[in-house]
This record gives C-alpha cells, structure tokens and sequence, in this order.
C-alpha cells in the first residue's frame, strides 16, 4: 500500500462519515416517496433531459407530467394506496412513467420478468394479488397465454401500453388513449405516501418453488438509490446514465433509474443490452456513468479491442457480479476510473459498496454479519455441539448471515412461510435472528482501509445458482422438468462453464419405466416453452437413477464435481449449443470446447 492509496482513503473518511449520516435510517412514519423526488425534479430541473430513449427524449417536466396522466387515469378506474398492479413492459419510457403513477397513488407495482411465460407468468401477477395489470404491446401475446388462469376482469383489469403502434386488444384498456386528456397536474395522494410503504415487489429466484415476491419499502428504494447516487456513482444533474439492464430487477431499476431520480441526472434508456452498439452509444450521447451486471462487463471484455477503446466519456460505473478476473482488463481497457462494485440481495436486509474504489472487491458494510461455516458437499450449514453456527477463521469462505434489527429490518416476502425459512433463529445466541443471504463470502486483503474489512463473493449455496445475470431456482426448473412426460424425475443444479459468469444449468433426468431414450426433439420443445432462456439447463444427464439422503433429500455435490465431462459420466449427456433450440449429445470435442472457453456461451 503506497502513500497515494493512504491518503486516497483518508481524504474520503470526512465523506464516507457524512454520507453514513445522510443514509442512516429515516422513521417509516415520515412521509416520502421516489415519485415526490420526481415531482422535485420537475421543479428544478424542469428543462433538463430525464430520459433519451429510441430518438426520444423527455425533460423531467414533461416525465413528470405524463406519470401524473398515468396517476390521474388509473385512479379514476378504482386504483389507489395499497392495491398490487402487475407491471409487464420492457425497459421504456413509459415502463417508468408506469411506475411513477402507482408509486403517485400509494399503489404497488409487481415487477415481472420479461422473460416469463406459461405457468411462473401467472404465478407472479397471482401471488401478489394483483387488482390490474399494465402490460406493453410488445407482451399482448405472452399475457394473453395465461388469461385464463388469471382473476382478471377483461375490458377493465388489463391496461395496455402501445409501443408499435397496433390498436389495444379488445380485451384492455388502452392507457394511452385513456389518459391523453387527463391533468397533467400532482397528485395530493403523493404527499401521503409514507417511507413505511410498500411500492413495490420484486420476484426472486429462491431455494424452493416458483419466483417469491420481496418486499421493497418507499425506505429501502430511497436509501438504496440515494447510496448508488451519493457514494457509488456520486452523480449530479449534470450527469448521464447509460442504463440498458431490465427494469424489473432491483439493479436497473433502483441502482440506475432510482440513482437518476435522485440526483437529476439524465439517462440514456436501452431496451436491452447491445455490445456492438455500446462504445458509439456512450460517445454519440455522451454517457458518463453506467449500471452493469458482470454479464454485461464480460461480454464487452470479449469484443474485438481497438486501440481507442479507453477513449470515452465513461469514467463511473456501478453494478454487481464484475469477476475479479476480469476485473482489472475491463477497467484498464475502457478507461474505468471508478468502480463501485456491490452485493445484497433483492430480499435482504445486508449490503456491502466498494465506496473506496478498491479493486476486486466488494466493498464493506455497516451492517452486522457473520460468516459461518458451510458444508457445500452436503448443502448445509456445520453445527457444534449445542447447535450453533460456527464463524470462520479470517479469510475462509462462510456463509453469509445479515442480523435483523429494528436498524436492519428483513421486509421479507409476501409469503409468511417464504420469509420464515430465510431466517436462521438462535443460530449465535439465544434468541438472536438472521437473514440467510445463501451466498458464500469472504473477507479479503485490499490494502490500508481505515479499520473496514472489505470482502470478495465467492459463490451461491444451496438449490440457487446464477447464470445470465439471473437466479434461477433449481426446485422450480425441476417441477416444470418433471412435466414432461417421460420424465419421472430429475435433479438440477449448477455447474461452472470457463469464460462466464455464473454456473450453468444441468439437469439429471431418471425417465419414466419403460422409457429407454428420451425423446430430444419433443423435451426441448416442452423446454424452450415452458422456461425462460436463462432457466433452460444447458446440460442433461440420463440417470436409471437419482442419489438421495436419509431425509431424501436430492444430493447434488458429486453430480457437481462430475458436471458434464465425458471421461468422468458413462451415463449418456446432452448439450443444448449457444444459438440452437434442440438438445444433441455431448461429444469429446464439443466438450474440450467448452473446458477451452471457446464454445461461445
């Protein structure tokens, strides 16, 4: 640690303390909400840009008064404080002027994958409840496939966003023509709203059955906003997000948009994330800052390099998931002077910022965690004697447990049940409670940093695992597996692919008694319908049969260990291949392909 890095820090301490300050928790009875810091930035801001989106581009006045055209019509049709309504769009503007009018009214918005279809679509605009649901165009077909299963009125609880250009369908409400006259004028709902208040739920992948709705307070969405704005990409109105990850998850939406609501800054919208149009993207529109995944990173890092690379107006960047290998290349490269890597989960309670712009690291975190012993082959957490969790030694891999206080609230989900099996009870003492993140991490050495231990991720445990930037659930890929009917039953689970971030799916699949071959054409069919591309198991493993434990329980660490080797499985495998629909066998060759990094995924 050189003098420069010593004072780097020191110089920051003075912030850091401030900002602790102006981030410690408000009381829930305060009345604020994103949708007020809107209305602010209509106020001051009126005539800046808020939004550039597909040769568009919208001031913060004129955002502001199409979410009040939103707000004003939606209340007339019976929606206001505490009503659930499904929101199904694609990242646009008017996904977020959407958003904006519920949070205007009190109202809660469901966040739905994009990606979903069939039997998990239904389940999220079900499982919460949900009075309507405001749905784009460019999703009529995919709502319009579990209509049925839906405790919708057509004609009034479907409202339509146009995006093409095609005329609603005679089942919904058109919004747009609906709130063409109506006042552009706040709404005196918004000054109701309360920190304490739900605006809206977010859907995670957890260790059991479909997506789980988590819990997002008016509190939670400030404070994390406030942080991305205030310590990660310390953003002034002057600034320019380029924001291309979706909208429905928490790092789109409350990392990047919410960072912009807070501080003024413009944002340079994408639908989706596009890495032959990046570097022009961020010079043409000059875009400073930017929320990224470690998907995203890494598919730019694959790009051919061009020697001006570095030459961008992109300096800041803040996300989630950036490996550590490829960390310094990427920054090195793109000319990255800052990078505020972070970690918590969409339902936790713990979260950790490189706020001190260290290298390969997550950052620290004042909450208070532990770290404690896991036992990954048997997929449990090692006890003593007594019962207890047991701390790791400094610098081991533990899993990792966030405290819940009155400070460190676990909102949990909207099931009950759900958020009861994440907390652990009595696990140090008696009668404390923890939040079980289900992630392994650990502590890590960066050098001088004031007394704040800085940590590194190191994997996810249990039934979850992450690919694509997304979570999937192996209890959920399974019961929809176990569907098709010549599979009787099957075990999923997660297993590394060189060169990508995150695990890959594989399934072992027993098949149905006198069934000798599974049929590849018709499985991936029922596959590639009934699961979300992310969600897909890129392997198959034929087994006559499935290991289980005393409590049968699917045993899953040698399947891991084993993965997808030929020389290591005589039982016969398969392989989906990146750009293809149907499963084939896995070859010797195709598979030294993918050990060498080189299969394209």
């Amino acid at each position: 640690m050189g003098l420069r890095d010593t004072l780097s820090v020191v110089v920051q301490l003075p912030g850091l303390l401030a900002l602790k300050k102006k981030l410690e928790p408000r009381p829930l009875e305060e009345r604020d909400c994103f949708a007020r810091q809107v209305e602010r930035n209509a106020d001051k801001f009126g005539s800046r840009p808020a939004i550039l989106f597909e040769g568009r581009t919208v001031t913060w006045a004129e955002f502001n008064a199409l979410a009040n055209r939103y707000a004003h019509c939606l209340k007339a049709r019976g929606i206001g404080r505490g009503d659930v309504v499904s929101l199904l769009m694609e990242n646009r503007i008017e996904f977020l002027a959407a958003m904006t009018a519920l949070n205007k009214l009190g109202a809660i918005a469901g966040l739905i994958n994009t990606n979903l279809r069939e039997r998990p679509l239904a389940h999220c605009i079900n499982t919460t409840g949900s009075k309507a649901c405001i749905f784009g165009e460019e999703l009529t077909d995919a709502l319009a496939g579990v209509k049925a299963e839906l405790p919708l009125d057509e004609g009034s609880d479907y409202i339509y966003v146009p995006d093409a250009g095609s005329p609603a369908p005679n089942w919904a409400l058109d919004l747009a023509a609906e709130s063409e006259a109506a006042s552009a004028e706040n709404l005196p709902d918004s000054r109701e709203a309360k920190l304490g208040d739900t605006v809206a739920y977010l859907f995670t992948s957890g260790t059991t059955g479909l997506p789980k709705a988590s819990i997002w307070s008016n509190r939670r969405f400030l404070a994390s906003a406030g942080m991305s704005h205030l310590a990660g990409l310390k953003c002034t109105e002057k600034d320019r997000l380029y924001l291309c990850l979706p909208l429905y998850h928490g790092t789109g939406l409350i990392i990047g948009a919410g960072a912009c609501i807070a501080s003024g800054a413009s944002m340079l919208l994408r639908r989706r994330f596009s890495a032959s149009n990046f570097l022009s993207e961020v010079r043409e529109h000059r875009t400073n800052c930017l929320v990224y995944v470690g998907e995203l990173c890494r598919y730019l890092a694959n790009t051919p390099a061009r020697s001006d690379d570095h030459d961008t107006p992109l300096k800041t960047i803040i996300g989630n998931g950036l490996r550590p290998d490829v960390w310094m290349d990427f920054k090195q490269r793109f000319g990255i002077r800052r990078i505020s890597e972070f970690y918590g989960a969409s339902e936790g309670n713990v979260a950790f910022a490189n706020l001190l712009n260290r290298d390969r690291t997550v950052g620290i975190t004042t909450a208070e965690i532990a770290l404690v012993k896991y036992d990954a082959d048997a997929d449990e957490i090692v006890r003593d004697d007594q019962g207890r969790c047991i701390p790791v030694e400094a610098g081991a891999p533990g899993l990792l447990l966030g405290r819940i206080t009155e400070e460190a609230v676990f909102e949990g989900y909207t099931s009950a049940e759900a958020t009861e099996q994440k907390i652990l009870r009595n696990a140090l003492a008696d009668g404390d409670a923890w939040f079980n993140t289900g992630d392994l991490m650990c502590e890590v050495d960066v050098g001088y940093t004031a007394g704040f231990p800085h940590y590194q991720f190191v994997d996810r445990v249990g039934d979850t695992f992450r690919w694509k930037s997304e979570n999937v659930s192996t209890t959920e890929v399974g019961e929809i597996v176990n569907g098709h009917p010549q599979v009787q039953i099957c075990n999923v689970y997660g297993v590394e692919v060189p060169n990508t971030d995150g695990r890959a799916g594989m399934a072992a699949l027993v098949l149905e008694p006198g069934v000798e071959s599974l049929d590849l054409e018709d499985f991936s069919a029922f596959v590639n319908r009934e699961l979300p591309a992310y969600a897909r198991p890129v392997f198959l493993r034929q087994q006559a049969g499935l290991d289980v434990t005393g409590t049968f329980k699917m045993v899953k660490g040698q399947l891991r260990k084993e993965g997808y080797d030929p020389e290591a499985v005589t039982d016969p495998l398969y392989v989906m291949q990146p750009g293809r629909v149907v499963y084939e066998p896995l070859d010797a060759d195709f598979a030294a392909q993918i050990r060498a990094g080189s299969a394209g995924f």
